[in-house]
């Protein structure tokens, strides 16, 4: 293959333009609610425990979200081809908002945690069809901007979730933010009619093909990674990642048997699609190190709690820019060098954070932090759109294109519960929560990184030899 090779990519305006706009903003949109909500009730969670109480189920409302949300993406494929995208997009977008409504007038924690059951249900759906909707209704030279597009919501998420829940809870209206999203539920539900088309010629109305067995192992292996980081003991912590591993390993041996599948069949074949999902988890799990980041910077910097929430965002702002400039790379040579060296990238990143973790940080120190905090984003945003378009262009069957795409979202999310996993762990290690604890964090984040720079190689280089074949 020439050095001057290119694959075409489409401009910008092709996908915000009048042709695309409207399926753009709802698969930019769903996205948009998961990530918000999540990083929302992060900020608004201290005032919710104050008002009903609860606080024994502190960090169960994110590990149920979360559970729910990876057990519902498994799903998506299936709907789709059954239901097509209008009529999976509807139920989603109705369940997400009756779920913010129970959230908004919940009395106690327990009804709080079931209204987070029911919205991360929705919300697993609406992030997996984001991908899936990539792959359904644009042409292919437009997949990169679009994986972007839809990429970079979680980057908004993590910018104004904590800042809008942040506000709400400051004037003691937690309630109404729940509340909101119900209302940008609804009017998203509005557009989704006039967008999207409803159930194709192909679909078949009796072909339920949901992969429960692999539903079952993902949700139960995601549910113990979660708890994995209560205990204080290292024993039982440890028996639980095991634990988690175990039913991730049974789950890949049953998803390769099943006719309904999460992942595609050829991500079990020799080539780099098993690669590429590599990449892209090991990548996602090294970004959890940001839970802590605020965390850490009241403690060991004594910033004021808005100073520390945005110290947080310097990652997702890395991630958010570097993606939208890497889209625009067209030449396959480039693409596959900056593939190999964004986990690269990573690794620097995460590696200068542990470093300059110090109790009493100056603010030349915290300096540091932004900027490796930054470095970290640049680094998954290099990769994530040219991963992304990978992955679902390199399936054997133009049939998997629909489970290439879904199974995106739920490597994403399943790879994000682990790695927040594994920052609980970590941290909780220590009751003090000081630099020794930062230290560690990053630095078990940075060896994920270094895992990722040899799987990334060997996502770039098979993906090369496919097209050069």
């Amino acid at each position: 293959m020439s050095e001057s090779a290119t694959v075409r990519v489409g401009r910008w305006r092709d996908l915000l333009g009048p042709r695309h706009l409207g399926a753009s903003v709802v698969m930019a949109g769903g996205v948009g609610l998961y990530a918000i909500n999540e990083f929302l009730t992060i900020s608004l969670l201290p005032s919710a425990v104050a008002d009903i109480g609860g606080q024994r189920f502190y960090a169960w409302v994110t590990a149920v979200y979360l559970v729910a949300s990876v057990a519902a993406a498994t799903t998506v494929s299936a709907l789709v081809a059954r239901f097509g995208p209008r009529w999976t997009y509807l139920p989603a977008l109705a369940v997400f908002g009756l779920g913010s409504v129970v959230c908004a007038l919940a009395p106690s924690m327990e009804l709080l945690l079931v209204g987070r059951v029911v919205q991360g249900a929705a919300g697993g759906l609406l992030a997996g069809l984001g991908y899936a909707m990539i792959n359904a209704l644009l042409p292919q030279w437009l997949w990169t901007r679009a994986s972007a597009l839809v990429s970079v919501m979680w980057g908004v998420g993590t910018i104004v979730g904590p800042a809008a829940g942040g506000l709400f809870a400051q004037f003691g209206l937690w309630r109404w933010a729940f509340g909101a999203l119900a209302i940008i539920t609804v009017l998203m539900a509005v557009l989704v009619p006039v967008v999207l088309p409803g159930r194709s010629a192909e679909s078949r109305p009796t072909a339920w093909n949901i992969p429960v067995w692999s539903l079952l192992l993902l949700g139960a292996a995601a549910l113990l990674v979660s708890v994995a980081g209560i205990p204080r003991n290292i024993a039982v912590t440890a028996a639980l990642l095991a634990a988690s591993v175990a039913l991730v390993t049974v789950f890949l041996l049953v998803d390769r048997r099943c006719a309904a599948s999460v992942l595609p069949a050829t991500a079990f074949r020799p080539g780099p699609l098993k690669w590429i999902y590599l990449t892209l988890g090991l990548m996602m799990a090294a970004t959890m190190a940001d839970m802590y980041v605020p965390l850490f910077g009241q403690r060991l910097a004594g910033l004021v709690p808005v100073a520390a929430g945005f110290l947080g965002v310097a990652l997702s702002v890395g991630w958010s820019v570097s993606e939208i400039v890497s889209a625009s790379v067209n030449r396959t040579r480039v693409i596959a060098r900056i593939v190999v060296v964004a986990p690269m990238v990573m690794t620097a990143g995460l590696v200068v954070a542990a470093l300059t973790q110090r109790d009493g940080a100056s603010l030349w120190v915290v300096a540091a932090w932004v900027c490796a905090l930054t470095a970290t984003g640049v680094g998954i945003g290099m990769a994530w759109p040219h991963l992304s378009a990978w992955a679902m262009g390199g399936v054997a069957d133009a049939a998997e294109g629909g489970t290439a795409a879904a199974a995106i979202n739920t490597v994403q999310l399943m790879c994000g519960a682990f790695g927040a996993g594994v920052a609980g762990v970590v941290v909780n290690q220590s009751d003090r929560g000081d630099a020794a604890a930062a230290r560690w964090m990053f630095t078990t984040f940075a060896l994920l990184a270094v895992v990722a720079c040899f799987a990334s190689y060997r996502a770039s280089r098979g993906h090369e030899e496919l097209r050069s074949a």
